[in-house]
């Protein structure tokens, strides 16, 4: 039994298209994001031969396991996969055709028993057998839609391969020809643990415990995206906002709220990260809070005509009546001299702006 066990393949459909249409960069970090979750949704102890490209090939030497296991395996990454994907969407700033295109990438899961075994070439470990190549062969075959879960017959065990599955389970029977003969195999859509995967909609940002102290205002001839991709990425900061030295990246670098970035001031360091964001076609609002102070910035975009833009930025301090006064009294007028600078030099940065969809 040492040279028989579990291949498990988990394939990220429309990844190719993903990124040969699509801005590099950004579908580089989701799709990257995307495997990192289906490892870490990794239940029953499967090992990892390696990522490839758009797919990991799990493993798992030993008996063939039942299918109800295999069930509860597959439910568990393509929920997650689809949780975070739903996420995603609904928290997204950026608006770039990898980023708009995430929503529409599928998963496919690949399980089938057989025979392979492992070689070392120095510290590189590897999978070898015939049954590894009918596992990737398998990846490609007729199946229409691309939500499905594959068994090969090699892993049901009975004439019934609904014991222990949920009833909404529909087999549908095929065969993959290859030039090493057919292949015969079974697979159910997987569409259903969609519906399971309850909604989880943004919190409210709450300014309730905060004062409005700054409100500044200026419009520009570029349109509504044109200015929040300006004005919203943090990697363009420095080129606009004035006392901004650089920008550090604290964690993934996807525009969504909950990024986070290490601004490097000419005063010091800040620590900000995004709180809230609500967008309309003809209306965007996004914010960002100060890590350690509190301090809240609320960026408010109107669509004035197809190239002009008016933006809004509103200053919030936490409450406390005695730090406000100190606030007015100290800071308030250079801050928002400031703040008028920034947004003045915001205009080229936001006419630099490329917008796919606008061309």
């Amino acid at each position: 039994m040492d040279n028989k066990g579990l291949l498990f393949i988990p394939d990220i459909s429309g990844f190719t298209k993903f990124v040969n249409e699509t801005e590099i960069e950004h579908s580089r970090v989701i799709i990257q994001e995307l495997l990192e979750l289906l490892i870490n949704a990794n239940q029953m102890g499967l090992e990892i031969s390696e990522i490839e490209g758009d797919a990991i090939l799990f493993y798992k030497f030993g008996e063939s396991p039942e299918v109800s296991a295999l069930y509860h395996q597959v439910a568990s990454m393509f929920q997650a996969f689809h949780r975070h994907i739903n996420a995603y969407e609904d928290r997204r700033f950026c608006k770039c055709l990898a980023c708009n295109s995430a929503i529409n990438l599928t998963l496919k899961v690949i399980t089938h028993y057989g025979e392979f075994t492992g070689y070392h070439v120095k510290n590189f470990s590897k999978l070898i057998g015939k049954d590894l190549i009918v596992a990737h062969q398998l990846l490609k075959n007729d199946i229409e839609q691309h939500e499905y879960w594959l068994v090969t017959d090699s892993l049901i065990k009975s004439a019934n391969p609904q014991t222990g599955l949920p009833s909404w389970i529909d087999w549908n029977s095929s065969v993959r020809e290859t030039e090493n003969g057919v292949i015969p195999f079974q697979y159910t859509q997987l569409g259903e643990l969609k519906k399971q995967i309850p909604a989880e909609p943004v919190p409210p940002f709450d300014l309730s415990s905060k004062v409005k102290v700054i409100s500044v205002m200026r419009e520009y001839d570029a349109s509504i995206l044109q200015v929040f991709h300006a004005s919203g990425d943090f990697s363009l900061r420095h080129k606009w906002q004035q006392g901004v030295k650089a920008v550090e990246e604290v964690d993934h670098f996807l525009p969504r709220i909950g990024m986070r970035c290490r601004c490097i001031m000419e005063s010091g360091e800040q620590v900000i990260y995004a709180s809230s964001y609500i967008y309309s076609p003809e209306h965007i609002e996004f914010s960002e809070t100060e890590d350690v102070k509190k301090t809240t910035t609320y960026y408010t975009m109107d669509s004035l005509a197809p190239k002009r833009t008016r933006l809004t930025v509103d200053y919030y301090l936490p409450k406390n009546p005695i730090g406000e006064i100190f606030f007015r009294w100290t800071k308030k007028e250079k801050m928002e001299e400031t703040f008028m600078n920034s947004l003045h030099n915001l205009d080229a940065v936001a006419k630099g702006i490329r917008i796919p969809e606008e061309e």
